[in-house]
Order: C-alpha cells, then sequence, then structure tokens
C-alpha cells in the first residue's frame, strides 16, 4: 500500500487493458505519476524494472534477450524509452504468446520516438493509454465523478453549490498556481515555486535532449516562456518565431518537442461549412497551469487573479480539466474551439454522441446573462446538433443564464 495514494481515474481502464491486450504502454509526462500508479496496481503481483539507471540501461542494450529472461513475464518495465532496442525483442515474445493478455507493462515520458518504436514493433499488440497530471476530481478523491452534462443534470435553478461541490475563489487561483502533479498534491508543505524550477531544469536538461539535439537550450527556454505568455490564444507561428529570433521552421519542430514531451496541446477550431469565414489556426494550452505561471512569473494568487492573464489562465485550467479527463478515460479528447473572422467566439467545443457542448470560461465569480450570448449564438448555427451550453466560473453559483445555458462552478467541474 503506498502512502497518500491519490485514485486516479485510469485505473479501471489500465486493468482492462491489461485483460485484453499482451502489452500495455502508459505514457505522459516526467512525474505525472505514472510509477506510483503501476505499484499501487501491480506492487504486489509484478516486478518493476527501472530502465533509467545506467547500469540497468547499458545491461538491457548490450544483451537484450539476456535481460529479458532475467525478468520474463509478467512484467513492468519502467521508462522504456532508455532502453529502445529491447522492443523489437518484446515483439518476438509477444508474438510467441499472443492470445495471453497482461505479459509487458511498459512506461515512458516521450511521446514522439516512444510512439514511432512502438508503432513499429508493437502495433496491434499494445493499448496505449496516457497519464496526465491530476485531475480535479482525482485531487477530490472522487475520480470518477461524472461531468455536469453526463450526471442527468437539468437547468432547473439552483441557488449555490454546497461547500463539498464549490471552492473559494481563492482556492481556485491557489489551485491554478500551485498546479496539479502529484508531488505537490501529497506533499502540501513543498515549496511549489522551488520544484517547478527544478522540474523546467530537468525537463530542459533531459527530455528535451533526449528528443532532440538542441544546442541552445537558453534559447529553447526563452521560446517556452514566450509560449507560455501566449496560452489560450490563437497560434501564431511566424509572431512566436519572430519575437524568439528563430526559423519558423525552428519553432515548429519546438513546438512539437513540447507537444511529444505532454508539456502543451493544441486545439483545433470545430469547422463545418455554414457560409461563415471562420479562424483555422490552433489555440495553445499547458497541461499543467502551475507550470505555466512559473514560466511567466506569476507568484501569487492575487496578481494571477488580478493581472491581463487571468482570463488565460483559468480558461487553460479548465480546457486542461477536460482534457486530462478524455484521455485518463483510455479516449482520445474531442474538443474544440470556434471563432469566425468576424470575431464571434466559443472558448470550447465538446462532441460528444448526444451533440455539440458549447463551453465559455469567465474569470468572473459572478455569473450574468450576458456571458450566455455567445453561446446562444452557437446553439442558434448549430441548432441541429448543439446541446445546452454552460458557462463555467470561478464563483459558487449554479443557476440558469438563459437560452439553454447554465452557469456552473469551476469546482463542480
Amino acid at each position: 500500500m503506498i502512502e497518500n495514494y491519490i485514485p486516479r481515474s485510469l485505473e479501471p481502464v489500465l486493468a482492462r487493458a491489461t485483460r485484453e491486450f499482451p502489452a500495455v504502454v502508459l505514457i505522459g509526462p516526467r512525474q505525472s505519476g505514472k510509477t506510483t500508479l503501476l505499484q499501487h496496481k501491480f506492487g504486489a503481483e509484478l516486478p518493476l524494472i527501472s530502465l533509467e539507471p545506467p547500469d540497468v540501461r547499458a545491461a538491457a542494450n548490450r544483451d537484450p534477450r539476456g535481460f529479458l529472461d532475467l525478468y520474463p513475464p509478467p512484467v513492468v518495465y519502467d521508462e522504456i524509452q532508455y532502453a529502445p532496442d529491447l522492443l523489437p525483442y518484446i515483439k518476438e515474445r509477444v508474438d510467441a504468446r499472443r492470445e495471453q493478455p497482461g505479459q509487458f507493462i511498459l512506461t515512458g515520458s516521450q511521446n514522439l520516438l516512444l510512439m514511432q518504436q512502438i508503432t513499429e514493433s508493437l502495433a496491434g499488440r499494445a493499448a496505449v493509454l496516457k497519464l496526465m497530471p491530476l485531475t480535479l476530481r482525482e485531487i477530490a478523491g472522487e475520480p470518477g465523478r461524472p461531468l455536469p452534462w453526463e450526471a442527468g443534470r437539468t437547468l432547473a435553478p439552483r441557488s449555490s453549490m454546497s461547500a463539498s461541490d464549490a471552492s473559494p475563489y481563492s482556492e481556485v487561483w491557489g489551485r491554478i498556481l500551485r498546479g496539479s502533479y502529484p508531488e505537490l498534491m501529497v506533499n502540501p508543505q513543498r515549496d511549489f515555486r522551488l520544484w517547478q524550477a527544478s522540474y523546467v531544469q530537468t525537463y530542459l536538461e533531459r527530455d528535451v535532449r533526449n528528443l532532440r539535439n538542441i544546442g541552445d537550450l537558453t534559447l529553447f527556454q526563452t521560446f517556452l516562456r514566450s509560449l507560455a505568455a501566449r496560452s489560450a490564444g490563437l497560434l501564431n507561428l511566424s509572431d512566436l518565431a519572430r519575437d524568439v529570433s528563430v526559423a519558423v521552421n525552428t519553432a515548429r519542430d519546438w513546438l512539437a518537442i513540447l507537444e511529444a514531451s505532454f508539456q502543451v496541446f493544441l486545439l483545433r477550431p470545430y469547422y463545418v461549412n455554414l457560409g461563415k469565414r471562420l479562424v483555422k489556426a490552433p489555440k495553445v494550452y499547458f497541461t499543467d497551469t502551475g507550470l505555466l505561471c512559473y514560466l511567466v512569473g506569476l507568484r501569487d494568487a492575487e496578481h494571477a487573479a488580478a493581472g491581463p492573464m487571468g482570463g488565460a489562465l483559468l480558461e487553460n485550467l479548465v480546457v486542461a480539466e477536460l482534457f486530462k479527463t478524455s484521455l485518463h478515460r483510455g479516449e482520445e479528447p474531442a474538443l474544440y474551439f470556434w471563432r469566425t473572422a468576424a470575431g464571434a467566439e466559443v472558448d470550447l467545443v465538446v462532441e460528444t454522441q448526444s451533440g455539440l457542448i458549447p463551453i465559455e470560461i469567465k474569470a468572473a465569480a459572478t455569473a450574468r446573462p450576458e456571458m450566455a450570448r455567445e453561446i446562444i449564438a452557437f446553439r442558434r448555427d448549430f441548432a441541429d446538433r448543439a446541446t445546452n451550453g454552460y458557462v463555467i466560473h470561478p464563483g459558487h453559483a449554479a443557476l440558469p443564464l438563459g437560452g439553454g445555458v447554465l452557469a456552473w462552478p469551476l469546482a463542480g467541474l
């Protein structure tokens, strides 16, 4: 039993995958809790072999067959990207017992190279799952809690959320500053600023160098900070490259590194031909708001809430929450935004089997009917597909705003 373990939404998905696939690959950013999750689920049953120590890594790469003989399945190999030469030999053993599920569980922190190697070696043989930093529901100890539109809730008036459902306004901004990495949640006394500084330095020196041979890490860090300042905004690579004094192709490559290592993700516009000119550029978000705040130099909740990035930070938190929730269910996120060239915009569009859910994200603690205007326009344009919409805000009140739109507290998300 792991002390202070925080249950993860991915647990039932992981259990199902190990019953159905001969190999399972668990990927995600450094320190998102991959090893802890596997120790919690399989620690008493399976050996867990870390490939990060140089001597273990050297042994695995020097004699892959002999190494696999030492640790036969079922087994967990942690940080497989350090010994990619094992993958063809794991494939060989999986193929010899194709009908036997749960033989190999592999973890990795680098999406791009690892996925290329897995595609070559384990295509059709492995389930690929992704573990991000904690969601709000995981932090609250309710990893299986449904999203508001999944719980059969209606737009009936409701004066306020209960104390367990809604956090004080200041707590929301404290959560944004601290972020959602497990280490900072189970150790609330840790200085999160020092932890974030160490994380960024480790990320630059280890993950970035492993993914690309970047000579000037200082310039890459400048790029990272410039991208952070654009969080929740439309991504213009030409402008970004010009600000950092690099070529556009370099900026594109560096963005791919950040995506591959799960530090950022892109939201694409929802596009359908309605006779309107729509914005086609993506928006960029950071997986963890704590690292985002660190990169833009925010150090306290007051400046985060009242500063020029307040709205972007809250939007990033909500979009990242739904992004992580989808991945922790074993699903690819069906998240978009909608924006016309004329300026009409909905922050987030969630595509579900029952229709499109338009969501606006507002930093004001008090919801007002005019906040629903863009959602009502979206529902009018997509009358055959759009369902009820939501205005997510950091206050307490849940109440109808009219036009099929509900104001919903962030903490009840």
